[in-house]
Formats: C-alpha cells, structure tokens, sequence
C-alpha cells in the first residue's frame, strides 16, 4: 500500500486529538498523541481553547502560536505519515474538550496545565475530562523516557473494565507489546469473633475469583492471538496493584467506571486513584454513548 493510499484511509477515520495550552505536560501529551496516532494510522487533531487572555500578550497571536509550535511538534514525531491539524476553540476549556471527545478516537492532555499549582500532579481540567468525556481520554505526565513493551489494564468483570481491555488490547497490538491484566480485590477483615469458617469461605471468594479472572483472560486470548496477554490475580486495592504495575508499562488502561461504582460517580475511585498515583500515561475508557 502506498503513502497516498495510507493517508486516505487515515483521513476516513476518526483522529486522535491532543489538547495543548503550552505547558510542559501538554508538550509530552502532544508528543505522546503523535506517537500513537502514527502506530494506529489515524490522523491527528491539534486544539487549543483560547479561555482566557495571558497578561501583556496578544490574545490570537498569543493561541495560534500555541498551536502551531505543538503541530510542528506533533509533525516531527509523526515523521510524516500521521496527517496533522491545527484548531483554535473559544470558549470554556472543559465543555470544548468534552466536545472534541465526541467525534475522536481518543482525547489525549497532559496532567497538569499552566494554570495548576506546581505541587498538583493532576489538574482539573485533566480530571473534568477524564471524568465526562465520550471516549478514552489519555492523561500524560511528561515525556516517554523509555518503551517497555507493555500495556496493563485493570479488570473487575465489569462492563466498564470490558471496554478498557479491548482498548488495551489495541494499544498492546499497535505497539507489539504485551497486555498484562490484572485483577485486583481486597477480602474484608475478618473479625475473631467469627472463627475460622468464615476465613474459610472468604478463601472461597478468593478461589472463585481469580478462576472468573482467568476465565475471562482465556476468552481475550482466544479472540485476539496475535496479541501476547498475560494475567495477574492481586489480594490488594486496586490502586496501588495497578500503580505500581505501572512501573514497567507504557500505558495503564482502566475503565470510567467499575462494579463498584455509584451510577452518579463519572470517574470511579479506582480511575482516580490510578490517575494520581501513576507512573506511566493513564487511558480512561468508558463506552460510547455512557456521557455523564
């Protein structure tokens, strides 16, 4: 297939778009974003939502050149096989990108813009997206030092965590890595008073548990073979099993929204949690149509 061949089929599909706002986090987003549009072959959208005027600059000239600089950033890691777009928005940061989410393969921003306090490694911006958009947001903290060759998802036997493996599975394709899924639960503290038989049926939940777990990852093995998938049981939260899988990965997927969320909960705990406490970039997936 040729280049032309490759850039029409591209442009028939939905972009990957990046949010910019000069930042350094949002430079790494814009980085990351470029890197995976050009493994997936799908064009790339560079927007940036001129909110608010900076001091002693001009406004417009001030948003274009915001923009221009992250798509001649985003050119060159796509090496230029990934079709490239620059827009400006007006308008309220959040409900622009919500709506960018809507039409795109995926929202990628970096976690922390130029107006978070330096201490925060999480906005609000980043987390008002993750937490309301259409699609899979990506969050990205600064630039990829280095590639492991791995995607981790978290899964509960949810729906939500259904959805964030098949993206997951995607990711771990397009970059001919390895997709760790873990499943991770804590038993309740059992009290004395209660004796051994209830230790002894908490050790039963346990059991059938992790057999629910490998059954489901059997399921993605036999439906995705060219995709090496690998499996992790954890008696733990989920938070911290998948933090510090992170570790290691290139990317840690989770779902909007787990079995034990609240239906009034846009993000879950555990996607919060992740979101904060990772060391890698961190994709949010919730299922089309499922906006808060």
């Amino acid at each position: 297939m040729s280049g032309k061949e490759n850039v029409e089929e591209a442009d028939m599909s939905q972009p990957v778009v990046v949010a910019v706002d000069g930042s350094e986090p949002a430079k790494a987003a814009a980085e990351w974003a470029a890197a995976d549009a050009r493994r997936r072959r799908l064009p790339l959208k560079v927007v940036h939502v001129c909110e608010r005027q900076p001091p002693g600059l001009d406004f417009r000239k001030y948003c274009a050149g915001t923009v221009d600089s992250a798509v001649a950033r985003a050119r060159a890691v796509g090496g230029g096989d990934v079709p490239v777009s620059g827009e400006l928005r007006d308008g309220n940061v959040v409900e622009a990108l919500i709506g960018e989410s809507v039409s795109a393969d995926s929202l990628v921003l970096g976690s922390r813009g130029l107006g978070g306090f330096k201490g925060l490694l999480l906005g609000s911006v980043s987390l008002a997206v993750a937490g309301h958009a259409a699609g899979p947001v990506v969050v990205v903290r600064e630039p990829v030092a280095a590639e492991h060759g791995l995607v981790v998802a978290g899964d509960d036997g949810s729906e939500g965590a259904a959805h964030a493996v098949a993206y997951a599975v995607e990711q771990a394709r397009a970059r001919r890595a390895t997709l760790l899924v873990v499943c991770a639960w804590l038993l309740p503290t059992v009290p004395a008073v209660y004796g051994s038989g209830y230790s002894d049926l908490l050790e039963e939940v346990a059991r059938e548990e992790c057999r629910l777990a490998r059954e489901r990852v059997d399921r993605w093995r036999d439906e995705h073979a060219d995709v090496h998938i690998i499996d992790r049981q954890v008696l733990d939260h989920p938070v911290p099993a998948l933090a510090a899988a992170s570790a290691t990965a290139d990317l840690v997927v989770v779902g909007s929204r787990g079995m034990g969320g609240f239906a009034a909960a846009v993000l879950g705990s555990v996607g919060h949690g992740v979101l904060h406490r990772a060391e890698c970039p961190v994709a949010v997936v919730r299922p089309r149509g499922q906006r808060s």
